[in-house]
């Protein structure tokens, strides 16, 4: 029996209606930008596997990080416990983060960041003997499956099996020059019971790489930092390089108070998520009541593999040839979107950094569930690219280690499919 069913007859996929499904593609290895199939096909990964893999599959250098400490140390319980390699990630994290940026609380992925973000927030105003419950979020927006990070997130098939089970959340619009003045008295109006406000800064990813500027969301910030309300910066999807700097609050004029991380943290190679606050939050619980403990944890915290997975990959990131590259990716992105814009079946089209989107014309309506992002799905394996449209919501977020000759071969193959494949 070969490896896809195998597969069928053992395992449940993510977001995949399982009854329906095509059969699942086995890869049997990975290289650079590459994925390859147990027939050794080649497919080019230009989602960067969910987006996590920022310098490409098996990268040798993380390889043997992780392998040689493998050897030294595997795990270790992180209460009343540490090791190098996660006071090290997190002395050299913070030196790139915004100044105001002080401690570093690990997780195991993206969800599990926000919870505690929005822990955080909840208990700092519960610490302060202060009634503040209410969060604020973005219409639209996306914060992970597990139950707090799905109540933060835009109301949705996804979300309503579980509706009467999710927090009260207050969704606003993204913040727009014309729409500021009202966002301010609606926000003015609340803050006195609004603890946090919980964003994607410039790219909502699942929501179909929806995206505001920079300038805007500043305005926003002051706006809840005058009203006294936290900011959670989500840069899950956005942290290390995907938005042309190293992180999308380089972009902005305003400091968050916690940011949430995880996706490229440890360059693809394994699960880990991290949450830093600011001095402030922090001094709220460190105190000699033990209630104003933050009681959270995981049993792989600060996992020394991915602690040591994470310092390998922000030393490539850091590499004068991978920050070119990431500048060369956003150039080019920049010279295609002019020849996608002109394109009779695109519209829409728009990029932040690596990140470039763009809609499929369609008699449907945007979604999530648009027939078309099924159809080109499959185009475009069979031309050996990964693309994962998100309904007829397409997007390109390549590795950091593509070449200029492999982005062009990715462009042509979409301007050929949009010629002649698609109708």
């Amino acid at each position: 029996m070969n490896l896809s069913k195998r597969d069928k007859a053992v395992n449940w996929h993510p977001y995949t209606q399982m009854k329906t499904a095509d059969d699942i593609i086995p890869i049997v290895r990975g290289k650079g930008i590459y994925l390859f199939d147990d027939d050794g096909k080649q497919y080019i990964d230009a989602v960067s596997s969910w987006w996590v893999t920022l310098h490409g599959h098996a990268h040798p250098y993380i390889a043997k990080r992780v392998s040689d400490q493998l050897h030294t140390l595997e795990q270790v319980i992180f209460a009343g416990f540490t090791h190098e390699p996660a006071v090290q990630l997190s002395e050299n994290l913070l030196n790139l983060l915004p100044e105001n940026q002080k401690k570093i609380f690990y997780s195991d992925n993206g969800s599990t960041a926000v919870e505690v973000a929005l822990k955080m927030c909840i208990q700092y105003a519960y610490n302060q003997k202060h009634k503040k419950t209410k969060i604020l979020a973005f219409k639209n927006a996306y914060h992970g499956d597990t139950f707090g990070a799905m109540s933060v997130s835009g109301r949705s098939v996804w979300t309503q099996p579980f509706g009467e089970m999710l927090f009260e959340v207050i969704f606003i619009d993204v913040p727009t020059a014309k729409n500021l003045d009202d966002l301010t008295t609606f926000i003015e109006n609340i803050s006195h019971e609004t603890a946090c406000f919980i964003y994607e800064p410039l790219v909502q990813g699942a929501a179909g790489m929806l995206m505001h500027n920079a300038e805007d969301l500043s305005e926003l910030m002051k706006i809840c930092r005058k009203q006294k309300i936290l900011m959670i910066q989500d840069e899950v999807f956005t942290g290390f390089g995907r938005t042309g700097k190293l992180f999308a609050a380089d972009h902005l004029s305003e400091k968050p108070d916690i940011m949430c991380f995880s996706k490229g943290l440890t360059g693809g190679t394994m699960p880990m998520g991290i949450t830093s606050c600011s001095q402030e939050i922090f001094d709220e619980f460190s105190s000699d009541d033990q209630y104003k403990t933050l009681f959270h944890g995981h049993s792989f915290t600060a996992n020394p593999l991915a602690c040591t997975a994470a310092l390998a990959s922000m030393e490539l990131l850091l590499q004068r040839e991978t920050l070119e590259n990431i500048d060369l990716i956003v150039k080019k992105h920049s010279a295609f979107s002019e020849i996608l814009s002109r394109h009779s079946k695109v519209e829409n089209v728009r990029q932040t950094g690596t990140i470039l989107a763009w809609e499929i014309v369609s008699s449907e309506k945007t979604s999530y569930f648009n027939d078309i992002g099924k159809m080109l799905y499959k185009e475009f394996l069979n031309r050996g690219i990964i693309l994962r449209p998100l309904g007829n919501a397409m997007y390109l977020v390549p590795p950091y280690c593509i070449t200029s000759q492999e982005i062009d071969f990715i462009y042509h193959q979409i301007i050929e499919v949009l010629d002649h494949f698609y109708h």
